[in-house]
């Protein structure tokens, strides 16, 4: 098994199991954290959401397309000490367009089918994160990388 193999297993197994993750932007200096239901594409280089055009994060990514993602399997118990894992997700984002959204439109959907018809509406944007590190943090110590090339 190749280095980069195993934590590309956990990191399938962790985003696969969790619905939603907290997105950092930033605008004019300020931090600003948003939750999103997301979907990951098979490779691991793509995570997608969909959020409202009008929306604060949508304006920061806009100016700025530098994102952050935390997703994390905690369950808000002394266990998660061991149990848990999160996953720190650096990429570039930007709303997809053409062809590619409709297929990213539907990996999306597949996970969160009650999401359609806000996923669908002309005020929304789905939005693609251009996945360029993951951090995986387990026991709370354990810290593996994996850096995707560009």
């Amino acid at each position: 098994m190749e280095p980069d193999e195993g934590i590309r297993q956990q990191l399938h197994g962790l985003l696969n199991s969790q619905k939603f993750a907290v997105l950092s932007t930033h605008s004019a200096g300020q931090p600003y954290a948003s939750l999103v239901a997301f979907a990951c594409d098979e490779d691991l280089r793509a995570i997608y959401f969909v959020t409202a055009r009008s929306t604060r994060k949508f304006a920061n990514l806009e100016s700025d397309g530098r994102v952050a993602l935390l997703v994390s399997s905690s369950a808000n118990r002394e266990d998660d000490l061991h149990a848990a894992m999160a996953a720190t997700i650096v990429g570039r984002a930007a709303e997809s367009r053409g062809a590619e959204k409709e297929a990213a439109l539907a990996l999306y959907l597949r996970k969160h089918p009650w999401l359609e018809e806000f996923a669908r509406a002309p005020t929304c944007a789905l939005v693609k994160v251009a996945v360029r590190t993951f951090v995986l943090v387990k026991n709370f110590q354990h810290v593996m990388e994996l850096h995707l090339e560009p």
